[in-house]
Parts: structure tokens; C-alpha cells; sequence
């Protein structure tokens, strides 16, 4: 323990872990027409990285002239993971919805697009990569929407001491905080990755020697994300150790913990842990919370745990856990479970990724929670994952993609590659009724592979709204 700490100290006075904090390179084998689509054919799958060819150039396409009101911004990888990976945008208008309006390629392929999330001002979006490092590529990608209708790319970035982006949340000064769950080579620990408001990489936390002996201890590998900004909190919820789905594996290693973080210091305040939960994915502020409390996924048990993050334990610490409510028996080692809240802190929405389910709750009662779908309906939905209620709350967007790793990884989930666009209903339950199919529009791809998105809704131009 003594030698941890001595390092500790040593990177954090000396400034290492931030000195360096970002770098951004080419692809390491250019792309050179007529031998980078063979080069992409031949390069066979090896084990953790991956041959680095440069990307195949995207198929033509024909933009649409059509100026929507509510427009779909979609993260997507190309189905091949040859072609390079883009940002598709969609209407979302109830008389044209599912009209393709344009596409932005980003200069490389086999990203695997993971999390999307808008800056404060709603006019740029970042989009992480969550395999970029198996081909030494940047891990971010950053598209100028300030023309809604017809975005490009800014750039991309990665950070030194870490990699595999996730969870984005925009700082209202400018720039992003994100979740990086692995090291710079996918193991633990895995760091709180800040930019500034011109999408710089300018620190990688912890950076305090605390903070540091902390996620040395004891598996940090953060997912989930979300800031209480009057409560001046962040927490953080850890998944996975990313190496540990790729082949060789001895199986996932899977954390039960989450960080309570002071948001004005970057500092980690405590280790909150859910016995037995299998992996932490996702964690929300619960809005308008009295207490500023917060309920997290735990992806083994299928349940939701409330945190209390003022509350003080017995040890002294702050960060109090209690269980709230079970998601039943598709919840269970179900992979992935992500959600959403509404803005009044009154419905609480989650996929069920290996359930093949969306549950809805009405948690205006912490002690009576209401379930507002049949946990043992068939939805007709294949692998949900990404979700989001609309900036107006009238629908729910969810893209029916979590990951496939291919032949070099232990974690290929199954997936119909749709976007659902579900109406809510007045009590918050779910009406399906529309989709967008992306294996059919992007079929010279080898189809695409939509994780996430971002919803802009112009209805008053003057006062656009964006989720």
C-alpha cells in the first residue's frame, strides 16, 4: 500500500496526470484509394488491438431539403465497422418522421459510437467511441450543429491516461465532463475526463493524491454520470473493467460501487457500494429531490437503489444506499440498464437491454412506487439500450443497439438496430408505435448501428430545446 501511495503522491506533485492531458493523431496507416478498401478486407481480428486501417470512404448520399421542426441526431457505426463511422440526422416531425435528412462521417471507422450529449448552448455535440483505442484512434468527436440542418465535423481528441468514453454531461460555462471507463489500455482505473469550452482536454480526474489512492484501491471504472449542480455533486457509477469483455477473458469484471464527488473541487468524496450489484451502469439525480437523491442500476441484481448522498453512514462517510424497487426477472444479469427521468422527478424510465423491455415507473411516492408497463409483455423490441425522453416529454427515443465486439470479444448483444419513438401517455406510460430502421437505410455500409442520440426541437426557433 505504501508504494501506491508513494506513486500517488508523486504523479499528483509532480503534475504528471495532468501535464499531458490530451492528444490527437491520423490514422496510423493512411487511407490510400484502391488499397485501403482491400486492406480492410484482409485485416484479420487479433486479439485486444486491432490492425489500425484507416477507414473506407462513405457510400454517396443525397441530402433531404426538408427543414423539421424536432430533428434526431443519432451517433451511429457503420455495420461493416469498415466505413466510417457518422452522425445521422432524422425528422422527428409527426408528418414526416423517419425522413433521412443528412449524415457527418468523422475520419475513421470501428469507433463502436457509444454516448452522444449536447454542450450547454445546444450547438455542439460529442460523441464517444467506445472501442477507439483497439485501433489507436482519438476517443471523441465533436460535430457543430449551430446550422441544425446541416452539421459537420469539428474534431476529435483523446485523453492520455484514459479511454473509452461514456457518459457525457454539458458544464454550463462550456465544454463537457465524460466518463472514461478504462485506463489509456482498458483496465481500471478509469478517469473523470474534463474540457474546456473549446472542447480541450484539460484534466483527467482525480488529480489529488486522496483521489488517487482511492480509485488505486479499489475498481474505478466509471459509466454513469450525473451532476447535481445546487447540491454541487456529481455522481459517478462503475460498470465494467472494459478489457475484461475481450477475448482472452476469464469473465467480466463486474464493480458495485459509484463515487460521490464534490463538483467545485473535482474531488471524490466517498465510495458508495451496492452489495452484490454486479456492475453499476447508470446513475440519476432524482429532479427537485429535497434530499438531492439519486437512484442507480444494478445491472445483476435487476433493481434500482436510491442514494442518499447528505445522508452520513456509520463509518462517518457521506452516501447512504437503500433498495427502491425490483425490475423482476428480465432485469437480471440482463447486461445493461440505462434510464431517463422526467424533468418533475415524477416518472423514471429504464432499458432493460437483455430483456428486450422498456419499464416505466411512477416514482412520485418513493414509498409506493407504481409500475406503468407489464414487466412480462413482449415489446417487440430487440436489444434497447440508449434512452431519452423528447425536450417537450411527449415521447421516449430509444436506440435498440448496446454492443457487438465482434469475434475479438465476449460481449455481442442482440439487436434490431431500430430507433423507437414511443408516445408517453398522460399517466407516463408507453404507447410504441413508430420506428426508424437503420439497417435499411445505410444497407452499403453493412447497415448502421445507432447507440445514442440528441433531440432538437425548433417548434419556437427563437427558444430551440434540446435532450
Amino acid at each position: 500500500m505504501r508504494s501506491i501511495a508513494t506513486l500517488a503522491a508523486l504523479l499528483a506533485a509532480t503534475g504528471f496526470v495532468s501535464a499531458l492531458p490530451q492528444l490527437s493523431l491520423p490514422p496510423l496507416i493512411p487511407e490510400i484509394p484502391g488499397v485501403t478498401e482491400a486492406l480492410a478486407d484482409i485485416a484479420p481480428p487479433l486479439p485486444v488491438l486491432q490492425v489500425p486501417t484507416p477507414p473506407v470512404e462513405s457510400p454517396p448520399f443525397t441530402p433531404s431539403t426538408l427543414r423539421p421542426k424536432k430533428l434526431g441526431y443519432f451517433w451511429t457505426g457503420a455495420g461493416d465497422k469498415k466505413h466510417k463511422d457518422f452522425l445521422a440526422v432524422y425528422s422527428l416531425d409527426d408528418e414526416t418522421f423517419g425522413t433521412f435528412i443528412t449524415l457527418v462521417d468523422v475520419p475513421s471507422s470501428g469507433n463502436e459510437p457509444h454516448h452522444l450529449g449536447a454542450s450547454a448552448d445546444g450547438k455542439t455535440l460529442v460523441g464517444g467511441g467506445l472501442l477507439s483505442l483497439l485501433k489507436t484512434q482519438d476517443t471523441a468527436y465533436y460535430f457543430d450543429i449551430s446550422d441544425p440542418y446541416n452539421p459537420s465535423f469539428k474534431k476529435s481528441n483523446r485523453a492520455l491516461l484514459a479511454s473509452i468514453a461514456d457518459e457525457i454531461r454539458a458544464l454550463p460555462e462550456g465544454g463537457f465532463l465524460i466518463t472514461y471507463m478504462g485506463s489509456a489500455v482498458g483496465t481500471s482505473p478509469g478517469r473523470l475526463v474534463e474540457t474546456d469550452a473549446d472542447f480541450n482536454i484539460i484534466h483527467q480526474h482525480p488529480e489529488d493524491v486522496d483521489g488517487l489512492l482511492n480509485i488505486l484501491g479499489e475498481q474505478f471504472t466509471p459509466h454513469g454520470l450525473d451532476i447535481n449542480f445546487d447540491k454541487n455533486l456529481i455522481l459517478t457509477s462503475d460498470y465494467v473493467v472494459p478489457l475484461s469483455i475481450l477475448k482472452p477473458s476469464f469473465g467480466i469484471q463486474r464493480a458495485n460501487t459509484l463515487r460521490l464527488w464534490d463538483y467545485s473541487t473535482r474531488t471524490i468524496k466517498s465510495t458508495i457500494t451496492i452489495p452484490g450489484g454486479g456492475g453499476i451502469q447508470d446513475v440519476k439525480f432524482i429532479p427537485n429531490h429535497r434530499e438531492g437523491a439519486a437512484i442507480a442500476t444494478a445491472v445483476h441484481l435487476g433493481q434500482l437503489w436510491i442514494i442518499y448522498p447528505e445522508r452520513t453512514r456509520e463509518d462517518g462517510q457521506p452516501g447512504v444506499t437503500e433498495f427502491l424497487f425490483d425490475l423482476g426477472d428480465k432485469a437480471r444479469d440482463s447486461t445493461a440498464i440505462y434510464s431517463w427521468l422526467s424533468k418533475d422527478g415524477r416518472f423514471f424510465y429504464a432499458s432493460i437491454t437483455g430483456g428486450n423491455h422498456i419499464a416505466a415507473l411512477d416514482i412520485s411516492d418513493l414509498n409506493n412506487i407504481k409500475r406503468l408497463d407489464n414487466p412480462d409483455e413482449d415489446q417487440g423490441i430487440i436489444g434497447p439500450h440508449f434512452l431519452k425522453l423528447t425536450p417537450d416529454e411527449k415521447a421516449l427515443v430509444v436506440t435498440d443497439y448496446f454492443v457487438q465486439g465482434g469475434d475479438i470479444s465476449i460481449l455481442n448483444t442482440p439487436a434490431d438496430f431500430k430507433v423507437q419513438y414511443i408516445d408517453i401517455l398522460e399517466d407516463g406510460s408507453l404507447n410504441f408505435n413508430r420506428t426508424i430502421d437503420f439497417t435499411q437505410e445505410f444497407y452499403n455500409r453493412g447497415g448502421g448501428r445507432p447507440h445514442s442520440s440528441v433531440i432538437l426541437d425548433l417548434t419556437d426557433p427563437e427558444n430551440p430545446k434540446w435532450n
